[in-house]
């Protein structure tokens, strides 16, 4: 199975001046290439691929006013088409957005292939560089393996870090359990669990609030492109960074316990792209992290050997009573606790939903994926969906 583990390193003074030079010639060729594609495409009607973007950066090279592209490795530059060219695919496709100008304070990536770097006694030699990467080993690759990509990344805190991509040949399968669980997520409580159990929202955002919000401000004072906005600028990035670290390391701890503790794992598939536009509640959704609860439950339910199913989105789980199937007509947010208006059993609103996705999740594991409530029928009867019936 292919993995990548990250992990933060701390380069010399030489090394970081040549990364620097690596990510600013990665960043120009991409806009480069990008911008020579479309003026080709609004000019001329022309489509321009990797191999002719490829001849234009030769081209480049040769420019007196761009030597220093010669002065860096080319395996990231040449990487930097190549992801140029994925982008547009996608694009093509209907999958993503048409491709946007790297900025530099976002900080930037470049991509070693095996060309690039060199992997001696569990050290990482990048080209150009003498002296191996000083990278903190969070935890070690597995015995006898080589990575096969080498990812540097800045992030926009000045903090640099690296990422190995290699073919895991282990079987980290788990002993099978019997337990299964649903999830409902939510803000007042992240996570609720079909058992009861209720897994409270630290709210990040909220902790660091009042320290981003003073950085914020000395920001604002500064004048754009000076030096000292430039440092009050990194005093921001370094809270968010702060808070993006605490909340991914939350979710990490909760969520390798929930594939040891369960065979299988029920949650809804949400649309949180969607769900943020709702500007009264974007910053709560956002700080929750519920795409990335649900990724990290993706990919460590594969590699451990556990189930996760995922139910439609638009199954009334707050709204179906889980004792007699009858669905309510409106229950408002504000609404916690209620009772069922046929059977008379009372809910709590969370744990009824967590229950009502487990019980779901069961009929979709048996009948396949695609099944949804009928909204035709009081009762909350199940239906296959018209594109699981073809």
């Amino acid at each position: 199975m292919e993995k990548a583990f990250s992990y933060r390193f701390y380069p010399t003074t030489e090394q970081e001046s040549l990364l620097r030079r690596t990510l600013g010639c990665v960043r120009l060729v991409y806009n480069r290439a990008l911008a020579a594609r479309t003026e080709a495409w609004y000019e001329r009607k022309e489509r321009l691929d990797y191999v002719q973007t490829s001849a234009l950066l030769t081209k480049w090279k040769k420019q007196d006013d761009l030597q220093f592209l010669n002065e860096v490795s080319s395996v990231p530059l040449q990487q930097a088409l190549r992801h140029l060219q994925s982008a547009f695919t996608n694009f093509f496709a209907g999958r993503a957005k048409y491709p946007n100008f790297k900025k530099k304070r976002n900080g930037g990536s470049a991509e070693f292939t095996k060309s690039a770097f060199r992997w001696k006694d569990g050290k990482v030699f990048l080209a150009k560089c003498n002296e191996p990467l000083n990278i903190r080993w969070s935890r070690r690759l597995p015995d006898g393996v080589e990575p096969s990509t080498v990812t540097i990344r800045l992030n926009p805190a000045g903090q640099w870090y690296i990422s190995l991509r290699f073919d895991d040949p282990r079987d980290l399968t788990l002993q099978p359990v019997d337990p299964s669980v649903g999830l409902d997520v939510g803000m007042s409580s992240l996570i609720t669990l079909s058992t009861g159990e209720k897994i409270a929202n630290p709210k990040h955002f909220n902790r660091y609030y009042k320290r981003l919000r003073k950085a914020q401000r000395s920001l604002s004072r500064k004048q754009k492109g000076s030096r000292n906005w430039d440092k009050a600028r990194l005093k921001v990035a370094k809270i968010h960074q702060k808070i993006s670290d605490s909340r991914k390391d939350h979710l990490h701890q909760l969520t390798t316990r929930l594939i040891r503790e369960n065979q299988t794992i029920v949650i809804e598939s949400l649309a949180v792209k969607n769900m943020v536009k709702n500007r009264q509640l974007a910053r709560s959704i956002s700080d929750a992290g519920w795409g990335e609860l649900v990724r990290q439950l993706e990919y460590k339910a594969q590699w451990y050997g556990r189930t996760l199913v995922k139910i439609d989105r638009w199954f009334p789980s707050s709204k179906r009573c889980g004792q007699c199937g009858h669905i309510v007509e409106r229950l408002p947010l504000s609404v916690r606790e209620w009772d069922c208006p046929k059977c008379g059993a009372h809910h709590d609103r969370d744990i009824n939903a967590a229950g009502n996705i487990l019980a779901v999740g069961h009929t979709v594991t048996v009948c396949g994926a695609g099944v949804r409530p009928d909204r035709h029928t009081s009762g909350g009867q199940l239906r296959r969906s018209r594109k699981s019936q073809k």
